[in-house]
C-alpha cells in the first residue's frame, strides 16, 4: 500500500514506521490516522515482520495535532470527521482519532518501539503510551498539553499513562501541560533510555533485531498480548489462569520443541510457527474496536 504522510520499510524483519510531514513537524492528520491503522493492519498480516520501531522525519517525532483550522481545529461539527473518521460510539459520539491509533498499536502482535527523535506533544506521544519500549534522543521534548488548549487528554491516555509512570507523575504533567526534555521522561518512567541522537536509531534497531533474532515470534505476541491484559487483570490469580492456558497451549507447540532442543544442542533456534496461522485460542483478546 502507498502512504503520503508515512513512509514504512521492512528490513532484517524490522519494519520501521516514519512519520514523515518534516515541513509540519509530522504534525497528526486525519489522513495520518488512516495510514497508521493500515499500516499496523500490514504489519500483523507479514510473518516476516518481527519488531517494529516508530520514529519521526526530520527535527520532531510529532508535534501533535495539526493546528492549521485554528480555533475549530477540535471542533467535531466544524471538522466532521478530520479526527474521529466514521467510527462512532455507541451514543453517536465521534470517537477520538488518536485514541482509535492508539488501541490499534495495543492490539498489534509485534513488539513496538518508539524512537523519539524530537518533539513528541500531544497526540504525538499520547499515542504511542501503547508501545512496549520507548527510546529518546536527548534532543526530544515531550507534553501532554491539552490542558493549555482547553481539552482534555485523548488516545485513551488516560487509561496508559497512569499504568506506565504512576497517578501522581501522569497528573503533573497533564495538569500543568508544560513541556519537559528527555532527561525528566527518563526519570519519569515515560522513556526507557535516552541516548544521544545520532545513537538513537541504531539502539532501537539493535533492540528489535535482538527480538527478531533470537525469539519466537508466537511466544511474543503472545507475551505482549499477556503483559498488556494484565495490567486490568482483577487479581494475580485473573493473570495466573491466562498464564497457565497459555504454557498448557504452547508447551507441546513446535516452537516449545524447537526452542529446548536448540538450547540443549547449543545452536541458534528455528523456531517454524507463524503468527498469522499458530497464535493460540487461549491468548487474551482485545475488542477489534
Amino acid at each position: 500500500m502507498g502512504y503520503s504522510e508515512i513512509r514504512y520499510e521492512v528490513a532484517d524483519r524490522v519494519a520501521t514506521v516514519t512519520l514523515d510531514r518534516p515541513e509540519r513537524m509530522n504534525a497528526y492528520t486525519y489522513t495520518m490516522r488512516g495510514e497508521l491503522l493500515a499500516v499496523f493492519d500490514e504489519i500483523d498480516a507479514d510473518d516476516e515482520v518481527r519488531a517494529v520501531v516508530v520514529t519521526g522525519a526530520g527535527r520532531a517525532f510529532c508535534a501533535g495535532a495539526d493546528l492549521q483550522a485554528g480555533g475549530d481545529t477540535f471542533n467535531k461539527e466544524k471538522q466532521g470527521d478530520m479526527f474521529a473518521g466514521e467510527d462512532v460510539l455507541e451514543d453517536g459520539t465521534p470517537r477520538d482519532g488518536g485514541g482509535t491509533v492508539a488501541l490499534r498499536i495495543a492490539r498489534c502482535l509485534k513488539p513496538v518501539i518508539g524512537a523519539f527523535n524530537g518533539a513528541a506533544v500531544g497526540v504525538g506521544v499520547t499515542m504511542t503510551l501503547p508501545m512496549d519500549v520507548r527510546l529518546a534522543s536527548e534532543k526530544a521534548k515531550f507534553g501532554f498539553v491539552f490542558a493549555r488548549r482547553g481539552i482534555v487528554t485523548e488516545a485513551a491516555s488516560s487509561w496508559f499513562l497512569p499504568r506506565l509512570v504512576g497517578i501522581a507523575q501522569a497528573m503533573e504533567w497533564a495538569a500543568t501541560g508544560r513541556v519537559f526534555d528527555a532527561r525528566e521522561a527518563l526519570d519519569g518512567g515515560l522513556v526507557s533510555r535516552v541516548h544521544a541522537p545520532d545513537e538513537l536509531l541504531p539502539a532501537a534497531y539493535g533492540l528489535a533485531r535482538e527480538i527478531a533474532d533470537n525469539t519466537s515470534a508466537v511466544s511474543v505476541a503472545a507475551i505482549r498480548r499477556l503483559m498488556w491484559s494484565g495490567l486490568s487483570s482483577t487479581t494475580p490469580w485473573d493473570a495466573h489462569a491466562n498464564d497457565s492456558r497459555l504454557m498448557a497451549a504452547l508447551g507441546s507447540s513446535p516452537d516449545a520443541a524447537e526452542g529446548v532442543t536448540s538450547f540443549l544442542e547449543k545452536r541458534p533456534a528455528s523456531f517454524p510457527m507463524r503468527v498469522s496461522a499458530d497464535l493460540p485460542t487461549e491468548v487474551p483478546d482485545w475488542p477489534l474496536r
